[in-house]
């Protein structure tokens, strides 16, 4: 929750391996799972887990919709949700297999995308903003102006991460559109707008962690927990919240339809609903997650994070983004192709 991260890892020592009772494959986001969890989660089970990497919804989805991947998991953002569910690539969720589904928070059961969480269970939940460092540049970092125009401080020095519908909608919001909008004027200024500051951009690119820390990005459309562990190894970076509008999303996990390991996948699943495996997630990527009484396993310093609390003047600029028609979303994918040319 977002260097090309395509990479199969095993996150089991040969110890553990030596009485693994089975296995289970998981396709997530890059650099957004908890090693620690993982581990503690073979410990008690004896469950080798194999994670694999995308980097956008884009990515996973046409992954999956190809067949044949081997996965058992995956972990969409809320918009693509319905897809997956339409498509036919998900399983409805058996609760019965799953004890702690009353772990969920109240606010997160009946969610617009998955009412009464048929089919996922929340992993993490934030928001799409930019982060700055502020040695580079010490403007107002409250706007999406920093990558649809950028400034000269930072021109050849952002990044904007490869994830479209978070990159349309925060330009759609920055022209005064709505999420979804099929306003040909609208997104014509958008396209316009957008291929005029691409020369200005250092890269397209989702491993933003470690090169907002180390100052190879000046700045960078990110997502709030990607930024908040860039600002503890770099107090220089700061999270801007655009006012013209921003995305929130909320990834969950989800059984894929053609799973061969479904019973691994259920106690995974349930493990995941406990309040301190839960935080043990948020711990590691640094954003909040959807269980109820994860809260005491929290760090401390996430309770206050700027990254984390939006402040109260912007935090009405901060909408999820529905599941677009796909005459809207044909549309995002024509800008977004010549974005990539």
């Amino acid at each position: 929750m977002r260097t090309l991260l395509v990479a199969t890892t095993a996150l089991v020592s040969s110890t553990i391996g030596a009485y693994a009772e089975g296995e289970l494959n998981l396709f997530n986001w890059g650099n957004y799972t908890s090693p620690e969890m993982i581990e503690k989660f073979t410990a008690e089970t004896g469950i080798a887990v194999t994670i694999t990497d995308y980097d956008s919804n884009t990515t996973a989805l046409t992954k999956v919709e190809a067949g044949g991947s081997g996965f058992d998991l995956v972990v969409p953002s809320a918009n693509y949700i319905p897809v997956y569910v339409r498509k036919g690539l998900i399983a409805e969720l058996d609760h019965s297999k799953i004890p702690n589904i009353g772990n969920i928070a109240a606010e997160w059961k009946d969610v617009p995308w998955d009412q009464g969480r048929i089919h996922s269970v929340p992993w993490q939940w934030g928001s799409v903003g930019i982060a700055v460092n502020t040695s580079v540049y010490g403007g107002d970092v409250n706007t999406s102006e920093l990558f649809m125009d950028p400034p000269e401080e930072l021109v050849g020095k952002i990044n904007v991460v490869p994830e479209m519908t978070d990159v349309i909608n925060m330009a759609i919001f920055n022209q005064g559109g709505e999420a979804c909008t099929e306003d040909l004027t609208l997104l014509k200024k958008v396209r316009d707008k957008m291929m005029a500051a691409k020369p200005k951009w250092l890269s397209m690119d989702y491993g933003t962690t470690d090169k907002l820390s180390s100052g190879d990005y000046a700045a960078s459309v990110n997502w709030n927990g990607s930024t908040m562990r860039a600002r503890i190894n770099n107090p220089d970076i700061v999270y801007g919240y655009p006012k013209e509008g921003y995305p929130l999303f909320m990834d969950s996990v989800a059984l894929l339809s053609d799973a061969k390991n479904v019973d691994e996948a259920y106690q995974f699943i349930n493990f995941i609903l406990e309040p301190e495996n839960a935080a043990m997630i948020s711990s590691f990527a640094r954003y909040a997650n959807g269980v109820a009484g994860s809260e005491e396993f929290m760090p401390e310093d996430m309770k206050t994070a700027p990254e984390i609390v939006a402040p109260a003047e912007l935090a009405a600029a901060g909408q999820f983004i529905p599941t677009c028609p796909q005459s809207a979303t044909d549309l995002y994918t024509a800008i977004w192709t010549e974005l990539l040319k």
